[in-house]
């Protein structure tokens, strides 16, 4: 491997503007043209907006076996952060590579696509596929749709790495993830007449109580082995709501996040919740008037990525990487996706995830050579 080969490929990727609330084709075009060059057979798949795309392909022959790598295209916006640099320029200093999407996941898609033209010039016993999202970062969603391309169009379910920056060590598990917002309608007096209201912003406060009374009481009993905190956590980190000081708020809104131990589904959280909103809450506002009313606005379902024994995936990961610890994370990935649709995943890539959506984001060159020197044992290993 050549450091300036995987340098100039990260750099390429790096000036692609990512971000999940644009479109990511002039990447997955230059994925592509990347790819073709090698003589790789490749699949586009397009959202449903046509603005935006996953992609597929092989490198090696069409036959069962081989292996999945995985990563997303998208990155985080860089507004109200204060870079030192050009965020969509990567700048080389002091032994690392500066800009957004350096760490979070560009470094392991430039890894990725230096393993496949080295593997290229090789002839291969089983394939390297190579598999790039759209979306991880609004809740996976492009994972799901790729998660039908790789069973269409794959001989067989590979076993994947999903290459978040782990520091190059070997992650078998993670939390769940389900985000929601929910919308207070309330009836709005004179503040001086309070008691003929529904304060909007008062519901939403007893709501989000009730949610953190919620995440305390089930911490006593649903006790994780693997997870820190070792708790399904619930968290409300965005709200807004009211119209004046001396006026009872007629509207008021409020998002959740819940992070799911190891065998819960997320989800059962806000399907309790909504049964508290409507045996308990809903009467009672809509006694005092019947125009008040509380939508729960589902946003994004990862499910959690739980550990396996025998696991497919991990088996290689610990052959290419000689990790051999077991770790969890509290972050979702793409990986709870591809286990949930039936693949084998483990979730192994280079970078730090405290660099992850930081101002000044960067990647280690030692942990990007690191982690083609591990991809490249996939070409040598061809016993997966």
């Amino acid at each position: 491997m050549s450091e300036g080969q995987v340098k100039e490929v990260l750099s390429d990727l790096i000036g692609f503007r990512t971000v999940s609330s644009e479109s990511n084709l002039d990447c997955i075009t230059y994925i592509k043209n990347y790819l073709d060059h090698l003589g790789a057979q490749t699949w586009v798949q397009p959202d449903q907006s046509g603005i935006k795309a996953n992609l597929l392909a092989t490198v090696g022959p069409s036959v069962p076996g081989g292996v999945l790598l995985s990563g997303h295209t998208d990155v985080v916006p860089v507004e109200g952060q204060s870079w030192s640099s050009d965020p969509w320029k990567a700048i080389e200093r002091d032994q690392r590579i500066y800009g957004r999407g350096s760490t979070d996941m560009k470094g392991f898609l430039a890894s990725m696509l230096v393993t496949a033209s080295a593997a290229s010039k090789r002839n291969l016993s089983r394939p390297i596929h190579l598999a790039f999202s759209y979306d991880e970062e609004l809740g996976c969603l492009g994972a799901w749709p790729l998660a039908d391309l790789i069973k269409e169009k794959l001989p067989d379910l590979p076993p994947a790495i999903v290459g978040e920056p782990t520091r190059g060590k070997v992650v078998s598990s993670h939390k769940g993830i389900v985000t929601f917002t929910t919308n207070v309608h309330g009836y709005s007096v004179h503040s001086s007449r309070v008691h003929e209201g529904v304060s909007a912003v008062t519901e939403s406060a007893r709501l989000i109580s009730w949610l953190d009374d919620l995440m305390h009481s089930r911490a006593k009993t649903d006790v994780s082995r693997v997870f820190d905190p070792p708790f399904t956590t619930v968290h409300c980190g965005l709200i807004s709501g009211g119209a004046a000081v001396n006026v009872v708020a007629p509207y008021c809104s409020f998002s959740t996040d819940v992070r799911s131990i190891e065998g819960q589904d997320p989800r059962e959280y806000q399907a309790l919740y909504e049964r508290h909103i409507n045996a308990n809450v809903l009467p009672r506002i809509q006694a005092i008037h019947p125009s008040a009313r509380i939508e729960v606005a589902f946003r994004s379902f990862t499910p959690g990525f739980d550990p396996v024994v025998d696991s497919a995936a991990e088996a290689v990961a610990r052959q290419i990487t000689g990790d051999n610890e077991n770790r969890s994370v509290a972050y979702a990935t793409e990986a709870g996706v591809f286990q949930n649709c039936g693949l084998s995943a483990i979730v192994c890539g280079p970078g730090d995830i405290a660099q992850a959506h930081q101002a000044n984001e960067f990647i280690e060159l030692s942990e990007l050579q690191n982690s083609v020197a591990a991809l490249e044992r996939l070409i040598d290993v061809q016993s997966f």
